[in-house]
């Protein structure tokens, strides 16, 4: 596999097909669908670079995007083709935005995730993160309870 790189939006397309593919059952077991704009904001998440992939030759197999505060970093989307989840794509993804966060002198990583998700959340706690709080997403579109985590990356958190 390659290397994981910033997105292009050139990229756009693909990366919109990983995510669509990947949170498909994750969507579906909210009982809710995903809408044909879904993604309308992953142009300028890209272009604001703010996200990566893994390919596997000319295939984009892997996509995680970040959003961007002073208290931290958020992991808003960790996508892995669903015929490639199991292999550690989703584990790479993590680790590379962990370094970069890293360097940039980040003061912790966030992310939330269905509490209903158990592989998720054995996935984020085997990479070190911890329960801040649960509770109902602000967004209303669903009433699953979510699990709102951190990954501390300096002393201070």
């Amino acid at each position: 596999m390659d290397e994981i790189t910033p997105l292009t939006l050139a990229d756009c397309a693909a990366a919109e097909r990983v995510l669509r593919a990947a949170f498909a059952a994750y969507v579906g077991r909210l009982g809710r669908s995903q809408a044909a704009d879904a993604y309308a904001w992953l142009p300028t998440a890209i272009d604001e670079a703010r996200v990566f992939g893994l390919r596997d030759g000319d295939d984009l197999v892997g996509v995680i995007v970040t959003s961007r505060a002073e208290a931290g970093w958020t992991l808003e989307q960790v996508a892995v083709d669903p015929q490639r989840q199991g292999n550690g794509i989703g584990s790479r993804l993590i680790r590379h935005v962990e370094a970069l966060a890293r360097t940039d002198e980040v003061p912790a990583l966030f992310l939330d995730t269905a509490a209903m998700m158990g592989h998720l959340l054995r996935l984020y706690e085997r990479h070190g993160f911890r329960e801040l709080r649960r509770g109902r997403p602000a967004h209303g579109r669903d009433p699953h309870e979510r699990v709102y985590m951190i990954k501390p990356l300096s002393a201070g958190c």
